[in-house]
């Protein structure tokens, strides 16, 4: 008769209402499900990181997230075997003493964020941070970076850091931040520490009538798809390896569970890219007119406007408009309003569960018909096919991962479905 294995109480101390804890609790998922493990994971019911009493739990491990200093402390003294969870640091001193650690690569993140910036020819460049606290030493240390790579290339580098999110203060936020972009040269390329701040930022931008991306160009960290849909413009991001970290502290934990140990080991686990979208797409434009007007076309697109009302926001004649559009870009505004359309519904149509009519609506196409017409025209498939080839392509890009029980370190890359040849499209691909 087949040993039945060992069952291990295993405790996640993580916040789940960050997207970064949610992915690193996922990782931890993907490794159980893809080995011999047998664990009854302890969490708490709402998903919150309550670490008081942690120290008398019977349990046989603990994965934490050591970012956060009441769960360090609360931690000191457990002598079950634990790995610790957090940001990378250039000073040693800031890792947990005789415990392993396995690091997002912080170094990796902001260079992945301001060689992006750079490469859209930008010459200006800030970092909008968090204020200075034991809970944000991660957003300091991306804040050195910053200032390293700035000083590297001569460049002179504007942090910002503003207050912290709550009822009372956000108004007087919004006004600060409205004051410290104004005060930047522009154009200007900002990195955000995380999606949360970059989506502030941006809000505060579009309150303010400073175009993004042509004077604005944003970028966050973390990938949040919260934070996308909770903006008119489209969310820039650098993509976390969390998923990784956590199915590399599991494995960790389950050798350790069988009696290896890792002290004062540290892994980093890199980022896997950047989700490149409308916030970041910064392009050198010459005549003002067309930059309001894409300002004004990223922000409605979808709702459905025409070319009139573009050149009425513009405060030029439909002609006029249409021929700077033609003189820039090589499209017409209608194209321009078209192709954001289409982005648009092709994002939604990569997420589980999505419907083709509600996208439709969504998305500001007048039939479900017009999006299928569309989508044959400028990516030669239909929307449901569109949506097939973009699920085949997630799972070969997970199928090496699944089919081994050593996490793989090194990202996996993502397919995406073939498009048309050049030449063959009225509208120019933006992914």
């Amino acid at each position: 008769m087949a040993k039945v294995p060992t069952v291990h109480r295993i405790a996640l101390l993580f916040n789940g209402n960050k997207i970064f804890d949610r992915e690193i609790i996922s990782g931890i998922g993907e490794y159980i499900s893809s080995t011999r493990a047998s664990w009854d994971l302890y969490l708490e019911e709402d998903f919150r990181c309550r670490p008081q009493g942690i120290e008398r739990w019977a349990g046989h491990g603990i994965i934490a997230d050591f970012d956060d200093p009441v769960t360090t402390a609360a931690l000191q003294g457990v002598q079950l075997p634990v790995v610790a969870i957090g940001g990378s640091y250039a000073d040693p001193a800031q890792y947990p003493a005789n415990r392993p650690y396995v690091a997002t690569d912080n170094v990796k993140m902001v260079k992945l964020a301001y060689d992006h910036l750079i490469e859209a020819g930008l010459q200006h460049f800030a970092l909008f941070s968090l204020p200075e606290s034991d809970c944000n030493r991660w957003a300091q240390e991306r804040e050195r970076i910053f200032t390293g790579l700035t000083e590297a290339d001569g460049i002179t580098g504007h942090i910002y850091r503003g207050v912290g999110t709550s009822a009372q203060s956000w108004d007087t936020a919004v006004e600060q931040q409205i004051a410290w972009v104004r005060s930047l040269p522009k154009p200007v390329g900002i990195i955000a520490v995380t999606d949360a701040r970059a989506r502030q930022l941006l809000q505060a931008c579009l309150f303010a009538g400073i175009a993004v991306p042509e004077q604005v160009a944003l970028i966050g960290i973390d990938n949040d798809p919260l934070a996308r849909v909770l903006t008119r413009i489209p969310l820039s991001s650098v993509i976390q390896g969390s998923v990784e970290m956590g199915r590399t502290a599991a494995h960790l934990l389950h050798q350790m569970l069988h009696g290896a140990r890792f002290p004062d080991t540290r892994i980093l686990v890199p980022p896997v890219g950047i989700n490149v979208l409308a916030s970041s797409r910064h392009e050198v434009r010459n005549h003002p007119h067309v930059m309001q007007a894409l300002h004004f076309i990223r922000q409605y697109a979808c709702q459905g406007i025409k070319t009139d009302q573009v050149a009425d926001y513009v405060g030029i004649s439909r002609s006029s408009l249409e021929w700077y559009f033609r003189r820039e870009l090589g499209r017409s505004v209608h194209d321009e309003i078209l192709r954001f359309k289409l982005d648009a519904a092709k994002r939604l149509l990569e997420q589980v569960g999505s419907h083709a009519a509600e996208i439709a609506i969504s998305c500001g196409f007048t039939s479900v018909q017009y999006m299928h017409a569309v989508f044959k025209r400028e990516l030669g498939c239909t929307p449901r096919e569109y949506q097939e080839q973009f699920a085949a392509g997630l799972e070969q890009a997970a199928a090496p991962v699944a089919s081994s029980s050593q996490p793989q370190l090194q990202p996996q890359p993502t397919s995406r479905p073939k498009k048309k040849p050049a030449g063959t499209s009225l509208l120019e691909s933006t992914k």
